[in-house]
C-alpha cells in the first residue's frame, strides 16, 4: 500500500489518456461519497478539448503517448499532486507506462497496470493468440498474411484488423480473395482470424491489487459505436464467468485493477476469446451498475482495507442504453481550446 493512501489525507488517483471517460470517473466519486473517503481526481491528457478534463480536480496537458516528454510529464503529474495510484483507461499508453512501471512505484504511487511482458502479449494479437492457444484457452486460428499464405486453402469468410488495432479500427469480415487482396494493401500489419459467429460479449474481471480475480462481470454487446458499446445487458452466466477467470489467471500475478476481456459465444455454447484488454473497459460503468462496485473495491484496497467481494455479486438482466451527453466551456475571443470551467455540473453516477 502507498504510505499516501492512508487516514491522514485525501487519497489522488490519476486517470491516463482520461479523453471521454467521465461516467468512470463519476463512479469514482460516488464510491467515495459512500465509503467516506477523501478524493481528489487528476486527469491526464494530451488534448485541451477532452471532455473528462472538464470534471476532475486537476486536470493536467501532456504531450502524446509516443512523444518523448510524454513519461517525464506523467512522473510529474504524480510528483506533484502526491497520487495514490495511477489508473490508464485506453490502449494507448499501456505499453510505455507499463515500462515505467517501477518509476511510478518509487514514487509511492501504485501503478494499476501490468508487467511489461505482460502487456506486450496483450497488445500484439498474434502474441494474444499464442499465449491464448499455448494456455488451452478457445480462440480463433489466427495467421500473419505469410502464414495465411502458406496454407493450402483457405476457408472464408475470415476476418482482419491491425495487429496492435483498438476501438474496432479497421476491422472487416473478408467474403471472398477479393476482399482479401484488397485489405491486405490498405490495412497495416494485419493479422487475419477464422470468422466466428455468435453473441459478442465483454468481460469485466475484477483483480484489484492482488491479480486474483475475484468478481467476473460478462455484458452480452448488443450495439456498438466507434468500438464502444453503446447498448448491452449483464449475463449472469457462470460458464462464460469461469471461463474469464481461468484465461486471467493464465496471465500471471502482475495484473492490477480490471482486466477487460472480450469473447464471442456461438449457437453451440462455444466460448471463444478474441481481445485482452489489461484496463478499464469503455462500458464498465454497467458492472458497476449492476452492483459490482469497483471503484469502491480498489479504494478500499489502496487504503489497506479487504472490501468483501463475491464471484457473482452483481445483477442479472440490466440493460445500459447510452446515448451523448454535452460538456459545455466557454472559450476567449480567439476561440483557441484552453482549460476551463464548465457552464453547469457534471451528473453525478448512480
Amino acid at each position: 500500500m502507498s504510505k499516501r493512501c492512508d487516514d491522514s489525507g485525501p487519497l489522488t488517483l490519476v486517470f491516463t489518456c482520461v479523453g471521454r471517460r467521465i461516467e468512470l470517473l463519476q463512479a469514482f466519486r460516488a464510491a467515495a461519497r459512500r465509503l467516506n473517503v477523501p478524493l481528489r481526481l487528476v486527469g491526464v491528457d494530451s488534448d485541451l478539448t477532452a471532455p473528462a478534463l472538464s470534471c476532475v480536480d486537476e486536470p493536467v496537458i501532456v504531450p502524446r503517448a509516443f512523444e518523448a516528454g510524454y513519461v517525464p510529464a506523467l512522473l510529474d503529474a504524480v510528483r506533484k499532486h502526491e497520487a495514490g495510484a495511477l489508473i490508464p483507461t485506453t490502449d494507448t499508453d499501456l505499453r510505455i507506462v507499463s515500462r515505467h512501471r517501477d518509476d511510478i512505484a518509487q514514487l509511492d504511487c501504485v501503478p494499476m497496470i501490468a508487467t511489461a511482458a505482460v502487456i506486450n502479449t496483450c497488445r500484439d494479437k498474434v502474441l494474444t493468440y499464442e499465449h491464448l492457444h499455448r494456455s488451452g484457452i478457445d480462440t480463433p486460428e489466427t495467421y500473419t498474411p505469410a502464414q495465411l499464405q502458406r496454407l493450402p486453402a483457405k476457408r472464408f469468410p475470415l476476418f482482419i484488423k491491425p495487429r496492435t488495432g483498438s476501438a474496432s479500427q479497421l476491422v472487416h469480415k473478408i467474403e471472398d480473395e477479393i476482399d482479401l487482396e484488397y485489405y491486405l494493401r490498405r490495412i497495416p500489419d494485419p493479422i487475419i482470424q477464422e470468422f466466428i459467429d455468435g453473441v459478442e460479449h465483454t468481460l469485466d474481471v475484477y483483480v484489484g491489487l492482488t491479480g486474483v480475480p475475484r468478481c467476473v462481470v460478462p455484458r452480452a454487446r448488443w450495439q456498438v459505436r466507434t468500438g464502444e458499446v453503446s447498448k448491452g445487458v449483464v449475463v449472469k452466466d457462470l460458464e462464460i464467468m469461469n471461463a474469464g477467470k481461468q484465461l486471467v489467471e493464465t496471465l500471471g500475478p502482475s495484473v492490477r485493477g480490471i482486466v477487460t476481456l472480450q469473447c464471442i459465444v456461438t449457437p453451440e455454447r462455444r466460448i471463444r476469446f478474441i481481445e485482452i484488454n489489461p484496463r478499464f473497459g469503455g462500458g464498465v460503468p454497467l458492472a458497476i451498475a449492476a452492483g459490482a462496485d469497483f471503484p469502491a473495491w480498489l479504494l478500499q484496497e489502496l487504503r489497506g482495507e479487504s472490501p468483501r467481494i463475491a464471484f457473482d455479486g452483481f445483477r442479472h438482466g440490466l440493460c445500459m442504453l447510452r446515448y451523448d451527453w454535452s460538456v459545455f466551456v466557454p472559450l476567449q475571443p480567439d476561440l483557441n481550446p484552453r482549460l476551463s470551467t464548465p457552464l453547469g455540473d457534471i451528473p453525478d453516477f448512480i
